[in-house]
C-alpha cells in the first residue's frame, strides 16, 4: 500500500506542478508522462517491463515532443522524429539527468519490488506448510503424552518438558528442515531492506522526480539551438511549416521556467509513515522470525497449559510414570529422528510438499541476492527458472517449484505482510494448523476431564 500510494502521489504531484508551470503545452503532451508512471506501476506489480528500455523510450519521446515545440517553424514527419530520437544519447539534450535517474529508478524499483515479492513468498510458504497433515505416528505419540497419565491414575500430572520436545521434534521433523533455507531467505530479505534505506530509497527517488524531469526540460531549453543545429546536420533540413504555425515564435511556445512546490505543499502517503520507519519495523519482525521452524517445538512445549515446564523434572509424566524423563533430546530435522523414542518417523520418506517449499525459498533467496546487487529479476513465470533466463535461477538439476506462482496482479499490502511476519515470530498457531488444532483440542479435553 505504501509503495503504490508513493507512485500515485508522485504522479499527482508532477501533474499538478506541470499544469501550473507549462499549462496547455504540458496538457497536450501529458500522455508521455502518464505512460511513464503507468509502466513504473506495471513493473512494480509484477509486469514484464524492462526498466532501462522503458526509461530510454520516455526520454526519446520527450525529446521528439520538445524538439517540435522549440522548432515550431518546421514540419516534422514521423520518420524525421524517429531520426531525432536516435540522437538522445549522443547529444545529451537533457544533460546528465536521464543517466542519473535511470540508475536511481532501476535500483530503487528492483529493490522495492523484490522485497515485497519476498514478503509474499514467505507468507505463502508458511501458509502452505501450515496445511501439512500430521502423521499417524505423530497422533499416536500425542495421545500417549496427553492421555496415558489418566490410565495410571495421574490426571493432574503434566508431561515432562523434554518428553514433549521429543514428541514435537518427531511430529515437526520435516518442518524443521525448512529452517536452513528459511534463515538464508530472511538474511537475504534483510540485505534488500538495506537497499530500501540507502541511497536508492524509492521514496527519496520518487518524491523529487518531478523536479528532476523539469530540470532536464530546462537543460533542453537552454541548449535548444545547439541541439537543433546538430539534429538538422544529422537528419537533414526539415520542411517549413504552414505559415500560421511558423509565425509563432519559440518564446510563445515554450519558455516557462519551473516553479517547485513548497515542502509543506507536498502530499503525504496515507500509510502515515516514512519508508525508513516502515522498513525498520519490518526488519525487526523479520529478525524475530529467524530460526522459527527449529524453535517451534520449544515454543509449544514451554506453554504451561501443555507441560510441567523445564524446572519440574521429577514430578512430571515421562510416558510411563511420574518421574524424570531420561532419554536424550533429539536434534532437529528428519534424519535426526531415526532413534526418536517417542515418534515413529520414516526418515527415508521426506515430505514432498515441504521439499517443494524449500525449493521455493531457495529460488526467492537467489532473486533477493540479485536484487541486492542491482540486477533485475523476473517474477513472470517459474518455467523461466529452468531455461536460465533472468539473473540467476536458483534451480538445480532442472527442478523448480512449478507449483509456486510468482506472478502478481497487485502488489501485496505491506501492512498485511507485516502482520503475517509478526504472527510468525510470536504465535505457534501460525504453523502446522492441523497438528496444532488436534494438539490443543486434546489439551483442552484433558484439562476438562
Amino acid at each position: 500500500e505504501f509503495f503504490r500510494e508513493l507512485l500515485e502521489n508522485a504522479e499527482r504531484s508532477l501533474n499538478d506542478m506541470f499544469v501550473r508551470t507549462y499549462g496547455m503545452l504540458y496538457m497536450q503532451n501529458s500522455e508521455v508522462f502518464q505512460d511513464l508512471f503507468t509502466e513504473l506501476k506495471r513493473y512494480y506489480t509484477g509486469g514484464n517491463v524492462n526498466l532501462e528500455e522503458m526509461l530510454n523510450d520516455f526520454w526519446a519521446r520527450l525529446l521528439e515532443r520538445m524538439f517540435q515545440l522549440i522548432n515550431p517553424q518546421y514540419h516534422f514527419s514521423e520518420d524525421y522524429l524517429e531520426c531525432v530520437s536516435k540522437y538522445t544519447d549522443q547529444l545529451k539534450p537533457f544533460g546528465d539527468v536521464p543517466r542519473k535517474l535511470k540508475v536511481q529508478v532501476t535500483r530503487a524499483f528492483i529493490a522495492a519490488r523484490t522485497f515485497v515479492q519476498g514478503l509474499t513468498v514467505g507468507r505463502e510458504v508458511a501458509n502452505r506448510v501450515s496445511k501439512v497433515s500430521p502423521t499417524p505416528g505423530c497422533i499416536r505419540a500425542l495421545m500417549k503424552m496427553l492421555y496415558c497419565p489418566y490410565c495410571r491414575g495421574l490426571p493432574t500430572v503434566k508431561p515432562c518438558n523434554n518428553y514433549c520436545l521429543n514428541v514435537m521434534k518427531g511430529c515437526l521433523a520435516n518442518q524443521a528442515d525448512l529452517d536452513t533455507e528459511w534463515n538464508l531467505f530472511i538474511d537475504a530479505m534483510l540485505l534488500v531492506a538495506e537497499r530500501l534505506e540507502g541511497p536508492f530509497n524509492i521514496e527519496a527517488v520518487m518524491d523529487p522526480i518531478d523536479v528532476k524531469i523539469s530540470e532536464a526540460i530546462m537543460n533542453m531549453q537552454e541548449n535548444s539551438m545547439q541541439v537543433s543545429a546538430k539534429v538538422f546536420q544529422g537528419c537533414g533540413q526539415p520542411k517549413p511549416a504552414p505559415a500560421l504555425r511558423s509565425s509563432r515564435s519559440v518564446p510563445e511556445n515554450f519558455n516557462t521556467r519551473f516553479r517547485p512546490y513548497n515542502p509543506e505543499e507536498r502530499p503525504t502517503t496515507a500509510a502515515g509513515t516514512s519508508l525508513d520507519r516502515l522498513v525498520t519495523d519490518i526488519k525487526e519482525k523479520l529478525k524475530l522470525s529467524k530460526k522459527f521452524w527449529s524453535t517451534l517445538p520449544y515454543t509449544i512445549c514451554k506453554d504451561e497449559r501443555v507441560t510441567a515446564g523445564p524446572s519440574v523434572e521429577e514430578d512430571c509424566w515421562n510416558g510411563h510414570t511420574k518421574a524424570r524423563y531420561l532419554p536424550e533430546i533429539m536434534n532437529d530435522g528428519l534424519t535426526n529422528q531415526i532413534n526418536n523414542p517417542e515418534v515413529d518417523v520414516d526418515i527415508t520418506r521426506p515430505d514432498t510438499f515441504i521439499r517443494q517449499q524449500i525449493m521455493a525459498l531457495r529460488v526467492m533467496t537467489n532473486k533477493l541476492k540479485n536484487a541486492y546487487n542491482g540486477n533485475d529479476v523476473n517474477f513472470q513465470d517459474t518455467s523461466d527458472e529452468t531455461s536460465g533466463s533472468g539473473s540467476g535461477s536458483g534451480c538445480t538439476d532442472d527442478i523448480c517449484p512449478t507449483e509456486f506462482d510468482f506472478v502478481t496482479t497487485e502488489a501485496p499490502p505491506v501492512d498485511s505482510d507485516r502482520r503475517e511476519v509478526e504472527a510468525s515470530a510470536t504465535q505457534p498457531g501460525w504453523s502446522l494448523q492441523t497438528l496444532l488444532v488436534i494438539f490443543l483440542s486434546l489439551v483442552l479435553q484433558r484439562q476438562w476431564r
